[in-house]
C-alpha cells in the first residue's frame, strides 16, 4: 500500500529561456552507473543526449533479467542541476526518473524516441527537464497532464498523463542513490494515467489517486493494455 500524502500539484507553467546544459557532473554520472548496475542490471544500451537544453538527459535502458522479466528506463542527467525545492521540504533537490516496460516492448537503440511507440521514452525526458525548464520541482504524488486538456501520447495508447510515485518493485535501498560528499539524489517512478485517473486526482485529490493505483494494483511496470481504475 501506498503512503497517504497532502501533495496536490499539477503542473501548467511557461517555460524559462533556452540555455544550453553545462555538461555532467563526473561523480553523478559515476554514481548513476553504479547504482544501475546494483539494483537493476545490465544496461543494454543508453539513448544520449547531444544537444541540450538546461540539463542533458540520458535513458539506460536496462535489459530484462531473471529477477526483473521486463526493460527498466532509467534517466541520467536530470541531476545536472538542483530543483528548486522550496523552504519546509526535507527532500533532496537532486532526483532521476525511471519507469519499466514490458520485455517485448518495440525498444532498440536506433529506434524510439521519434517512433509510435516510443512515448515512454519522451515523457522521461519531458518531465526529467520539467523543473529545471519552469524553476520548480518534481517530488511524490506531482502529476504532469499531457496538455491542457490532457491528450494521449500516441494514437495506440489511452494515456494522457503521468504521476510521479515511489518505486514499489525495488527493495528501499534501491530507492535513493548516494554520491561523494553526502548528496542523495532520489530515483522516482513515473505511473502513466488515463484521463479519467487524472481528473480523479484534480477533482478529488491525491488520497482520491493512491486508491485508484491501489484497486488497480498499479507498479511503475507499464501495462499498456490496462483499463482505467477510477
Amino acid at each position: 500500500m501506498r503512503e497517504r500524502t497532502c501533495r496536490r500539484r499539477m503542473y501548467r507553467l511557461d517555460p524559462r529561456a533556452r540555455t544550453p546544459a553545462q555538461g555532467p557532473q563526473q561523480a553523478f554520472a559515476d554514481a548513476i552507473d553504479r547504482h544501475i548496475e546494483e539494483h537493476f542490471g545490465p544496461v543494454e544500451f543508453v539513448y544520449h543526449e547531444i544537444a541540450s537544453h538546461l540539463v542533458g538527459v540520458h535513458v539506460h535502458v536496462v535489459a530484462p533479467t531473471e529477477e526483473r522479466p521486463y526493460r527498466t528506463l532509467i534517466t541520467s542527467g536530470m541531476s545536472e542541476l538542483p530543483m528548486t525545492v522550496p523552504e519546509g521540504h526535507d527532500i533532496s533537490p537532486y532526483a532521476e526518473l525511471m519507469l519499466s516496460l514490458p520485455a517485448d516492448w518495440p525498444l532498440t537503440d536506433a529506434a524510439g524516441f521519434g517512433d509510435e511507440t516510443g512515448w515512454p521514452l519522451r515523457i522521461l525526458k519531458q518531465v526529467a527537464r520539467l523543473p529545471h525548464e519552469y524553476g520548480t520541482w518534481i517530488g511524490e504524488w506531482h502529476s504532469v497532464p499531457n496538455g491542457d486538456p490532457a491528450q494521449p501520447y500516441a494514437t495506440d495508447t489511452p494515456f494522457a498523463g503521468v504521476v510521479v510515485t515511489p518505486m514499489l518493485r525495488v527493495p528501499p535501498e534501491a530507492r535513493t542513490i548516494d554520491v561523494d560528499g553526502g548528496i542523495r539524489i532520489v530515483l522516482l517512478a513515473l505511473i502513466p494515467l488515463h484521463p479519467e485517473e487524472i481528473a480523479a486526482k484534480v477533482e478529488r485529490g491525491t488520497d482520491a489517486l493512491i486508491e485508484v493505483l491501489d484497486r488497480g494494483r498499479i507498479t511503475e511496470l507499464l501495462d499498456p493494455r490496462r483499463p482505467s481504475y477510477a
